[in-house]
């Protein structure tokens, strides 16, 4: 029998995770430290040229989401990650993109921690707690570290990135009620002595390119994106690309949101941290405590690919081809699978690699290793907005746009034998099912009405073919498009994170613009 087309049917390998838990976890990776550095952002570009850049980095980054969904299919069920695209695709680079994604990662999550140091103490205080006698409530090391030791390392142990939707739903929560409050002061405060507010014309060159990597940090969940995808259970091309819709499309409004009615309300003279530059009162301290838990129970959504990431960047050595790849380039298609099934390669982690599953002992080695190094750098470092400039500048540009861009053009060259050989199973399964939605007849009897049957089956069969790709155009799962100009567009997409990584981080290194 003809083999189905890759993503319409469960295969071995596959998860059990909901579009629901699916998009809970995604959304809850993509909203988090970005959304209180909006306003700030758009007091540097102006409220038209902010909501343009906004939705426009949205689309960016959704379009990267969607070419990892591309790529996965030419991947076995449940093994996505780019430790095996790169085996597949730039072998010997797999050790840049995976220290890439480890750098994001790890400035993610440090970012977090920064904001809990930053807000607990003003959530202690508001709640008449005094710094008399007990000064270390004051100080934002000692909160870092309670938070660090009761909730971080605990939910940083888990294995499946679905274990985490609970907490994941809390953390929406939380933000549902930062949007309330950012809305509620922009209509209720008194706005005479807000500062300058910019509607067309935006700052300057500096301090606007200086905010862009903010804005595509604040966009970033690629690095979880594979696991989405190796767990999920229906992986079909509408599933997949519902998912991203939502999850970016729900990201988008709220950014849109939270940064129009914050830079409204205080100008010019907004901080980089919305949420701290409310006024003491109940609701503001509510709002405070609720992002601490929103980025508490968003911290062990980072370390999850980090983990994955560090232990191929351990694992990698110069020439050597993993048994990923699917063997050799030369192999004619569909001999072999494209890369092992689950069954015969052993345990994967919900990241998908590397094949060679984790021990116990290393796996607790560096997620412990992930967390010190985060604790010890978020008690040094002080300024969120840096962070998120620097990390946005470098990690968030490689992961959200050069990558996906990359794999996707290499992978899907029409030379490349693993092209080839999903392109053979899709004629089949175009096929088959062109021949099913017609009827075609089983051709009996014997002679030359065997032979007559047999040509009017074909010719059946072709008919309904060319009718059924003819109904195939302008789908909403994006299965319309053309790899010819979907490769183009990959490729563009490289080239524009280039451009910005290059630009962001050339501004924030040399010209940085002073914090207002």
């Amino acid at each position: 029998m003809a083999p189905q087309r890759r993503g319409r049917i469960s295969k071995v390998g596959g998860g059990s995770a909901s579009m629901m838990s699916s998009n809970i976890n995604l959304v809850n990776t993509i909203i988090g430290a970005g959304t209180l550095a909006m306003p700030l952002a758009m007091s540097h570009f102006g409220v038209m040229l902010g909501v343009i850049l906004i939705v426009w980095c949205g689309l960016t980054s959704a379009f990267g989401l969607y070419l990892q969904g591309r790529c996965s299919r030419y991947i076995d069920r449940g093994s996505s990650s780019f430790f095996a695209l790169s085996q597949m695709t730039y072998p010997n680079a797999a050790v840049v993109f995976d220290a890439a994604i480890a750098i994001k990662c790890f400035g993610v999550g440090v970012s977090y921690m920064i904001i809990i140091g930053d807000l607990m103490p003003g959530v202690v205080e508001a709640f008449g707690t005094g710094a008399e006698g007990l000064p270390f409530l004051a100080d934002r090391k000692f909160w870092i570290t309670v938070f660090f030791l009761v909730f971080i390392i605990p939910l940083s142990f888990p294995k499946k990135l679905d274990s985490l939707k609970y907490t994941s739903l809390v953390a929406l929560v939380s933000i549902g009620y930062l949007i309330i409050l950012v809305v509620y002061h922009f209509a209720a405060d008194d706005h005479s002595d807000r500062g300058e507010i910019r509607l067309i014309t935006w700052e300057g060159p500096v301090a606007a390119l200086s905010s862009l990597p903010v804005i595509i940090f604040a966009y970033t969940c690629h690095q979880n994106m594979f696991s989405i995808l190796n767990e999920i259970q229906d992986n079909s091309p509408g599933s997949i690309i519902g998912v991203i819709v939502s999850s970016i499309g729900s990201a988008a409004s709220v950014y849109v949101l939270v940064a129009i009615t914050g830079y409204l309300t205080f100008g010019s003279g907004v901080g980089a941290n919305i949420v701290s530059m409310y006024s003491a009162s109940i609701p503001s301290t509510i709002a405070k405590a609720a992002i601490v838990i929103l980025v508490t129970f968003s911290v062990p959504l980072q370390i999850h690919p980090c983990r994955a990431s560090v232990d191929a960047v351990l694992r990698w050595r110069p020439g050597k081809r993993s048994p990923a790849n699917g063997g050799s380039q030369g192999s004619l298609p569909g001999s072999q699978p494209l890369l092992p099934s689950v069954n015969s390669s052993g345990p994967l982690d919900s990241h998908g690699a590397p094949a060679v599953a984790m021990s116990e002992l290393r796996f607790a080695l560096i997620t412990s290793g992930i967390l010190v190094l985060s604790y010890i750098t978020a008690l040094k470092v002080s300024s969120l907005d840096r962070v998120l400039a620097y990390v946005g500048s470098t990690g968030s540009t490689a992961i959200s746009f050069i990558l996906p861009g990359m794999f996707y053009y290499k992978i899907s060259d029409p030379d490349s034998i693993y092209h080839q050989r999903l392109t053979k199973e899709d004629d089949d399964a175009d096929f088959s099912e062109a021949a099913s939605d017609d009827s075609i007849p089983e051709a009996s009897g014997s002679g030359m009405v065997d032979s007559v049957a047999s040509i009017h089956s074909i010719a059946s069969g072709a008919g309904g073919l060319s009718r059924w790709r003819w109904r195939r155009k302008w789908r909403w799962d994006m299965e319309h498009i053309e790899t010819v100009l979907l490769r183009k567009l990959a490729l563009l997409l490289s080239i524009y994170g280039f451009c910005v990584m290059t630009v962001c981080l050339s501004m924030n290194a040399f010209l940085s613009h002073p914090k207002k």
